[in-house]
């Protein structure tokens, strides 16, 4: 990929296309195939860069991992992970990391976990905390809270965890390491994160309870659970089904269609917001795949206007505020989000890296500590927008640039493979301008 992908604006887009498989799914599904007893067979697995050092670090602990054609990988699982015999490189893969470390801690091994020079400055504390109070040791190698570190595992206790901020991250590390620890653990959680921790789960044979607790749940796991090996179907992503949807909301004259998208209920909050800012937005062809409401939606070019996001909106929607900000950078009036510190301390920070795009492209933006404002109107684009090597803000503002007066480029674009890939190739062949 070059050093550098311009957008330019663009005619109108038509056309169907299919957005990659889920990113979370496609992580935990080789996971969980790592952990069970059996084969497991997956099928419309996400081949991204993230995804594809997950499979490289389950093979590592010891099971044999096979692609068997486009998106279709059969995990022969070995009953639990192994000591590896070299440090385990998650790449750019966060939810990869964190979740690994849950599932390696409950076994007696030592794994040192490290990752690129972006992963090496995210927080891993909010996992590795609950995980050693569960009985796992953590020696950090190089600066407190970032990787690289040396996990040791084996003989965990269950915990009862109570988290501040819904993260699903933090809970599905915990429910990992709970299924080889002594007693029931469970997770609380104030608001509801994505469950797909939970619904994999059962599919592999675990008994997972979910009890409602106000806006939020407590979900509990009994330890000593085997798994066993199953058929996972993974659905598009909603997050990468954003990208061509958004720009048939922005690009005049636009009809696009994202097929088999998952409509987990905790995963939508970017398409309510977008309805409730007057977006023609229709689904269709509801469906069930692999556990999940899966369906066809369609995005029209649309007359937006702003709106005041609710904040307990967040969990559903974190990695789509990106793309909402863009989105409302061409609505009427003024689009306010809060509530999504969470935003800082993702592959970069992206409150800060989509204010200074936004402001680089003429957007009115506010940035606030949790949060940011945006006020809409004519985008004039013409900027070169720096991206931190974040494949989201990268994606974003080249979305942006499809509909702005001037051209938008982004740098370090190699990392959209990350969670798109053929990102490129897809827009374009709607009839977008990105090379």
């Amino acid at each position: 990929m070059p050093s550098q992908l311009t957008s330019r604006r663009s005619t109108a887009l038509a056309g169907t296309v299919r957005a990659p498989g889920d990113k979370s799914m496609s992580h935990r599904s080789m996971i969980l195939g790592g952990m069970a007893s059996g084969v497991t067979e997956v099928e419309g697995l996400l081949e991204g860069d993230d995804v594809l050092a997950t499979a490289r670090a389950v093979e590592a602990f010891g099971a044999r991992v096979e692609r068997l054609g486009d998106g279709q990988w059969r995990i022969q699982g070995a009953g639990g992970f192994k000591t590896p015999v070299s440090v385990i490189d998650c790449g750019n893969a966060g939810t990869g990391v964190r979740l690994l470390m849950g599932a390696a801690a409950g076994y007696a091994l030592t794994a040192t976990f490290d990752g690129d020079q972006s992963l090496r400055k995210r927080p891993m504390r909010r996992v590795t905390g609950p995980l050693a109070d569960m009985g796992a040791g953590f020696d950090w190698q190089a600066a407190e809270d970032r990787l690289p570190v040396a996990l040791t595992g084996g003989a965990l206790k269950s915990i009862d965890y109570v988290q501040t901020v819904a993260s699903a991250q933090v809970k599905s590390a915990i429910l990992l390491a709970g299924l080889n620890a002594e007693g029931v653990t469970s997770v609380v959680e104030p608001e509801r994160s994505r469950d797909h921790t939970e619904r994999m789960l059962r599919a592999f044979g675990a008994e997972v309870g979910v009890e409602e607790q106000g806006e939020g749940w407590k979900v509990t796991l009994r330890g000593g659970q085997p798994l066993t090996g199953t058929f996972v179907a993974v659905p598009g992503d909603p997050s990468s089904a954003a990208f061509p949807l958004a720009a048939g909301l922005v690009v005049p004259g636009s009809e696009v269609t994202v097929e088999g998208v998952m409509l987990n209920p905790l995963r939508t909050g970017l398409f309510d917001t977008w309805i409730e800012m007057g977006a023609d937005l229709t689904i269709s062809n509801r469906r069930e795949a692999g556990g999940e409401d899966v369906g066809d939606i369609t995005a029209r070019h649309s007359t937006l206007k702003g709106v005041v996001v609710p904040e307990d909106r967040a969990a559903s929607m974190i990695d789509e505020y990106p793309i909402l900000a863009a989105t409302a950078a061409f609505a009427d009036g003024v689009t306010v989000m809060r509530g999504v510190g969470e935003m800082r301390v993702k592959e970069s920070d992206r409150i800060a890296l989509m204010v200074a795009g936004l402001r680089a492209c003429g957007v009115a933006v506010e940035e606030e500590p949790e949060g940011f404002i945006v006020t809409g109107g004519p985008v004039p684009g013409g900027a070169t927008v720096h991206t931190a090597h974040d494949h989201r803000i990268a994606m974003s503002h080249l979305v942006l640039g499809l509909a702005a007066e001037a051209p938008v480029s982004v740098d370090e674009p190699g990392m959209i493979a990350t969670s798109f890939p053929g990102f490129v190739e897809m827009m374009n062949g709607l009839g977008g301008r990105v090379a």
